[in-house]
């Protein structure tokens, strides 16, 4: 077949373009002392791996909405924190935030304006609450449907998300160009005494019969078996040399001591954090794991004075992980940002027509309207095609996974099995707008976090995020069966105690 005679020459053009380009760069590169990349390693692969960290106020101001109630104190100010790793392609940022939870809309728009802010993409910026309650909380979408049914400002600020997000977009940027080279990953890890509890209690039957909270003042629900949870704190350090430069933490519970205060506060972890990071003279970026179904309740009656206490052993957990951290060398090819967008289909009672009637209704209990316009939220981003990134980073030998919700710590169990002998950490509480995620079996066993109120999604959420994982980490699918399948319970009996 004739070859058409302007596309011949235009491609003839073009290799000849193409050679003379690559003499003359071979030349510049030699010249310049610079050696030739001739294995197809990118000019980004060549650069320096740096670390830099950001840290923006996320305090409410007074008569702002926290969770449950207006602020009347800001008693400990709230963060907005994270730190950005550069070099390894387009920037890698994580960020926590000292809120309830940030759901839907509102973690999308974050996502995409502090990407678009430097250069990056959304799924590259990993955005987790720490879940204090007495705390400020985020849906853009649920927002939006309280505002057209008429509900006054009750449960959302949304100048005070302006100003965070406006903070954040520009502290990142400054934390850009003051980021520190760092050649070395650190990994330890320590177990936590007497905080974290399962909150689920089962009876003989394998169903939950009691449902041990935060704070839970009956001492024989206390003296119940722990439970199944995750005792060890993660500490994951970047390094120059001998010089620390940042430390990420994560341990898995529900954050609260007690609340409803009306005063702003970080509540124990985020206590611990910062008397950590004061002590070892770092900037301490904490996550919490995956504590949907664990809590402090069978250390803590709700004493305020208990608040210091628990603060006390978390901290001691990051500093026995201090010490037992060990160095590995860092190089830009060790350094790797994968995601995977999962739908999460909402559960059976996530149903349309309900949902609209009460957000519309304003003789409906107030924290019943928030609920339904939070499912709705949800229901609404999952229908026009919204899907929600699951990460994962690797530095060297350690791995860091990025979850959803408030999310079982079977899956931050599972995970870590994933890698026999490896060093994984968890960061879950981060698109909230699923709300608890618990195992297939946890949603036959009953309980609150499985109930209708409680959660957006249904039994078949484990599959999907397993499979993630599984993608994410590389591992052998024999490796997991079903999560959550429990030994044999001791029997107990009902208790009193409800929700907060």
């Amino acid at each position: 077949m004739k070859r058409n005679a302007t596309n011949c020459d235009y491609r003839g053009v073009t290799r000849c373009y193409w050679h003379m380009a690559a003499i003359v760069l071979s030349v510049v590169f030699l010249w310049g002392g610079i050696p030739l990349n001739l294995s197809g390693t990118s000019l980004l692969q060549a650069q320096e791996l740096k670390v830099g960290y950001f840290d923006v106020d996320a305090s409410p101001s007074i008569g702002s909405p926290l969770a449950y109630d207006p602020c009347v104190e800001v008693s400990n100010p709230l963060s907005c924190r994270g730190v950005v790793i550069v070099g390894a392609g387009e920037p890698i940022v994580l960020v926590t935030i000292d809120w309830l939870g940030v759901a839907n809309d509102g973690h999308e728009e974050f996502r995409r304006r502090l990407a678009a802010a430097i250069g990056s993409q959304a799924d590259r910026i990993s955005l987790h609450a720490l879940h204090q309650h007495d705390a400020p909380r985020c849906d853009l979408g649920a927002m939006r449907l309280l505002e057209q049914a008429g509900s006054t400002k009750q449960h959302y600020d949304r100048m005070l998300w302006q100003r965070v997000l406006d903070g954040a977009m520009a502290n990142v940027k400054e934390a850009i160009e003051n980021a520190q080279p760092f050649d070395q990953v650190g990994y330890g890890e320590a177990e936590v005494q007497d905080v974290a509890s399962n909150r689920r209690l089962l009876d003989a039957n394998g169903k939950v019969a009691v449902t041990r909270y935060t704070a839970t003042r009956d001492a024989a629900v206390r003296a119940m078996p722990t439970g199944t949870i995750d005792p060890k704190l993660r500490l994951i350090s970047f390094w120059k040399g001998d010089k620390p430069l940042a430390a990420l933490t994560y341990y898995a519970t529900h954050p609260q001591s007690f609340y409803r205060t009306g005063k702003a506060n970080p509540d124990f972890p985020g206590l611990a954090r910062n008397s950590f990071a004061q002590r070892v003279g770092l900037p301490v970026v904490h996550f919490n794991g995956a504590g949907g179904n664990i809590g402090a309740g069978k250390w803590n009656d709700g004493s305020v004075e208990n608040r210091a206490v628990l603060a006390g052993k978390v901290e001691a957990g990051m500093l026995k992980a201090w010490e037992a951290t060990q160095r590995t060398k860092v190089s830009v090819n060790d350094v790797e940002w994968k995601s995977v967008p999962v739908r999460l289909q909402p559960g059976a009672h996530i149903q349309r027509e309900a949902l609209e009637a009460a957000v519309a209704d304003a003789t409906v209990d107030p924290v019943m309207r928030l609920n339904s316009a939070e499912h709705l939220s949800y229901l609404n981003r999952y229908e026009r095609g919204g899907a929600i990134d699951v990460g994962r980073l690797k530095l060297a030998d350690v791995q860091i996974v990025h979850m959803p919700g408030e999310l079982f710590v079977e899956f931050q169990l599972a995970a870590a099995a994933m890698v026999p002998g490896g060093k994984v950490a968890m960061a879950a509480y981060g698109d909230y707008g699923t709300a608890y995620i618990g195992t297939a079996i946890g949603y036959e066993q009953g309980g609150y976090e499985t109930s209708n109120r409680a959660t957006c999604v249904g039994p078949g959420a484990e599959a999907v995020l397993v499979g993630a994982m599984r993608e994410l980490l590389g591992a052998n699918e024999r490796i997991i069966g079903p999560l959550g399948v429990p030994p044999d319970p001791p029997a107990v009996g009902p208790t009193t105690e409800t929700p907060k």
